[in-house]
């Protein structure tokens, strides 16, 4: 696919003052950019553009992969800009080696973090985060949420933000796809859910249901907690709780590879009955 030359604007100055949001990125992306984040790679990019929920802004892109997206390029409203550059420039823009070679800048829009009331009838499957520190677990957990088809995924306040590039990228646009709010406390999380009929369990090592004898409910919620501290016991006395067998003396998995065999379980169970 050929586009039209006039859709295309060549950057040849990094300090051009319209890459303002794209410039040094691996220092400014821990913070949200005044309602927007960065979204990159031609995966991530495919993701963004075939749903509704994030605008995109604007697109910086590698001079010699622009001939690769050109399909998604067309299928952008034509107002958004799109910007070329060589590697040299791009590299100085973003503040270090950009190989992946494509940018966007998205819009967060006001709503993303409001749980609708009540819960969808729809929604049966649901992930409740707390203390998710880390941008490759948060990132890899919305894979396997996407992948399981998660319908909502609520955080506590003490996890790191699912739209961080990096939890993005990792999470092969799954972020972009899986509903997400961010709730204030685990109480908030696990009363919404119980209000609106879910079975809440939690993943320990120390769970007192091994995951191969349980029996998920219809509405069913999973609850992860930090590789570190894990979940407070308060919340391991008073939900019920899911371990996973292992080895003789080892007994530790990684919160995302732990989420993925319980979010499996839950599938796999449900289309046996």
């Amino acid at each position: 696919m050929t586009l039209p030359e006039n859709r295309l604007t060549a950057i040849t100055d990094p300090g051009d003052p319209r890459l303002e949001a794209y410039r040094d990125i691996r220092e400014r992306d821990l913070v949200r950019r005044h309602g927007h984040f960065i979204a990159e790679g031609k995966t991530v990019l495919q993701v963004l553009v075939a749903q509704d929920r994030f605008a995109v802004q604007s697109l910086l892109v590698l001079e010699n992969r622009v001939s690769g997206i050109a399909d998604l390029i067309t299928a952008l409203p034509a107002d958004v800009p799109v910007y070329c550059a060589t590697q040299a420039v791009l590299d100085a823009i973003a503040g270090f080696h950009m190989h992946r070679g494509i940018l966007a800048i998205a819009r967060i829009p006001e709503e993303i973090g409001r749980l609708p009331d009540p819960l969808p009838a729809a929604w049966t499957n649901a992930l409740v985060l707390s203390g998710i520190a880390n941008h490759d677990n948060m990132g890899g957990i919305f894979r396997n949420a996407a992948a399981f088809g998660v319908d909502a995924v609520l955080l506590d306040l003490e996890c790191c933000d699912p739209l961080y590039r990096k939890a993005i990228r990792v999470s092969v646009g799954g972020v972009l796809r899986v509903p997400f709010f961010r709730l204030g406390a685990m109480e908030d999380a696990v009363g919404t859910l119980a209000q609106n009929g879910f079975a809440i369990a939690a993943l320990s090592p120390a769970g007192r249901i091994d995951i191969a004898d349980w029996q998920p409910a219809t509405r069913q919620a999973l609850v992860l907690g930090s590789e570190g501290h894990g979940l407070a016991e308060k919340w391991l006395d008073r939900l019920e709780t899911l371990s996973i067998d292992m080895a003789p003396g080892f007994d530790s998995l990684n919160v995302a590879t732990a989420g993925a065999i319980a979010l499996h379980r839950v599938r796999s169970a449900r289309k046996g009955n």
